[in-house]
């Protein structure tokens, strides 16, 4: 089974992919649901960071540095620059920002490796719905030095239209600020595994697919 399918299986049993009805922040009423507030213990953090690291390897994604927006992308980050180490011998830095500039001891926004000029900076969230995180992190990175974006790694890519617009928030950051993200799995791997019986659900399908009509972003 590839890490794709093992990974819906995990989201599955860590009670974060839930299936049902569901209202989101959006308003819209989706037939599943994301909830990475379910991620509680080390083993799940650690095979988290595992699902990281094997999307960044599969997609060659070149990095120096892991980035992780305060607060969720903090342990993110951590988890994904120990998987890189331990799982393909990659060491990279890691890094956050603070929500606040820290005026006392050592100062300064980032905790870790400092950004510095023509550093390849990945990217580390859970998912993206309207692309708010990205841009309040993008300027505090890119004032801080002459870094290079080299991509972003999301969880699981909605593939839905963002509020007052065709693009979805993925396609959005490509767009606007020239940010390639990429997923671990995205809904239509979802969809799949239902079908394929990777993980209970397959009455949900017909669902989904509706949903996917309605609020489906064109690629």
């Amino acid at each position: 089974m590839d890490y794709k399918r093992r990974f819906i299986q995990f989201l599955s049993e860590c009670g974060v992919l839930r299936f049902g009805t569901f209202t989101l922040k959006s308003g819209r009423v989706a037939p599943y649901f994301l909830n990475a507030g379910e991620y509680k213990t080390g083993a799940q953090i650690k095979r988290l960071g595992e699902f990281y690291a094997d999307c960044i390897v599969e997609n060659n994604i070149p990095v120096q540095t892991l980035f992780g927006p305060a607060y969720k992308g903090v342990p993110l980050a951590l988890s994904a620059a120990v998987a890189l180490y331990e799982k393909y011998g990659k060491d990279v830095n890691f890094c956050f920002d603070r929500k606040e500039v820290k005026d006392h001891g050592e100062g300064g926004m980032f905790v870790g490796k400092q950004p510095e000029d023509g550093e390849k900076i990945v990217i580390v969230e859970d998912v993206m719905t309207s692309g708010k995180a990205l841009k309040e992190v993008l300027p505090k990175l890119r004032g801080a030095a002459k870094v290079d974006i080299a991509g972003m790694v999301i969880t699981v890519d909605r593939m839905e239209k963002a509020l007052g617009s065709e693009r979805s928030a993925v396609q959005q950051a490509r767009a606007e600020e020239g940010v390639e993200v990429y997923s671990i799995v995205t809904v239509a791997d979802i969809v799949a595994a239902l079908e394929e019986g990777v993980i209970a659900g397959r009455e949900h399908v017909p669902a989904i697919r509706d949903y996917l009509a309605e609020y489906g972003a064109q690629n």
